[in-house]
């Protein structure tokens, strides 16, 4: 039905992974030198403490990627076009404060066509592939952008000042997970879903810490939906675009958090902690039970993580000494997180034609 073929889905895909080393800030070259990363197309080696840890991912990136290649190499087009084919797909970034997440994901101007980030690359390829589509297709897009912040969700995309902070998660048999009563704007250009992505970032909640100047204090999930009608059958696929910055980890001795901060600090280490356990309980086959409902956060990626969604995830790496610590827990959270399997399917709604032969192909 849409102008691109979808990638092939198989019953069961493995979450991609790739790791993105981040080049050495200022306060790095002055609290110590560059830990030991070694890469080689899709492998990274990091010495710690004196031993070597060796890492496998779909690709890792090394400190002079450009955006453009981290947009192909993340392979972001095909996630829009699964999501033109009626997929559910999801991008993500994690890894401690300061690592590189919101540069990899937003970049450092929207509108700038060298730094822009994986999201505003993703909007121009969305409708790049609406613009193709043949002329019978017609479709809906709509967006919403909220943030967990101290495990509340709140509407990034309110203008209307009704308060919206303290949403609520609800499940649907048909499109699983979403957040009830958050806006959902309808956009028909790039140029809109860009404002949209703008507009909530005003809002999002961000503090200078000692680790960095504009921490994200919040987890931020930015959702297209696309509905496709056809327009000659009735037939109709709904696919949805998940693009989420996460909050970085944080050590307290080294960001010097404080009341406020400390708080929002302690809340995002747990929902971070719970979507570690998360993962673990979905790669270790003796646990039946995973805990998605420990945190507001690992209840809206369930689609995303052993759910029906195509999933990638970019895990975000200082190349500091000073960090090298917290980047070997961040390849390890990458590499478990690889093992974790999806089972993506097409949400798509027969036409009464479509029904019809398929009953009398059955009979």
């Amino acid at each position: 039905m849409s102008a691109r073929k979808a990638p092939a889905a198989k019953d069961n895909a493995n979450v991609s992974v790739y790791c993105r080393i981040r080049p050495l800030s200022k306060r790095d070259t002055d609290h110590g030198g560059v830990v030991t990363i070694t890469t080689d197309g899709s492998r990274a080696a990091l010495t710690h403490a004196g031993e070597v840890h060796n890492f496998a991912f779909d690709k890792v990136f090394d400190l002079d990627a450009t955006q453009q290649q981290v947009f192909d190499g993340v392979r972001v087009s095909d996630s829009v076009n699964s999501v033109l084919g009626g997929y559910n797909a999801t991008i993500f970034a994690y890894g401690q404060t300061a690592s590189g997440k919101t540069h990899t994901m937003e970049g450092a101007d929207i509108g700038d066509p060298v730094t822009r980030g994986i999201i505003p690359r993703a909007a121009a390829a969305l409708f790049a592939g609406v613009a193709e589509a043949p002329g019978e297709i017609e479709f809906a897009i709509k967006v919403s952008f909220v943030e967990i912040y101290l495990e509340r969700i709140r509407d990034l995309l309110d203008t209307f000042g009704q308060k919206k902070t303290n949403l609520q998660i609800r499940e649907d048999p048909n499109s699983g997970i979403y957040v009830a009563g958050c806006t959902e704007t309808f956009v028909t250009c790039e140029s809109e879903l860009l404002k949209c992505m703008h507009l909530g970032h005003r809002s999002r909640a961000t503090a200078a810490t000692g680790m960095n100047e504009g921490s994200s204090r919040s987890h931020s999930v930015l959702s297209c939906t696309v509905q496709q009608k056809n327009t000659e059958t009735d037939a109709t696929r709904v696919g949805k675009l998940v693009l989420v910055d996460l909050a970085g980890s944080e050590m307290v001795r080294k960001t010097h958090a404080a009341g406020q901060q400390l708080e929002e600090a302690k809340t995002i280490n747990k929902s971070l902690s719970a979507l570690g356990q998360v993962i673990n309980a979905l790669t270790d086959d003796k646990k039946a039970h995973v805990p998605y409902r420990d945190s507001k956060l690992t209840r809206m990626l369930q689609d995303s993580l052993g759910g029906n969604a195509k999933t990638a995830l970019i895990v975000a790496c200082s190349a500091s000494t000073e960090n090298s610590f917290e980047t070997l827990s961040t390849l390890r959270f990458g590499q478990r997180a690889k093992a974790v399997k999806n089972k993506p399917k097409v949400n798509e709604r027969k036409s009464v034609e479509e029904l019809t032969a398929l009953l009398h192909k059955a009979e």
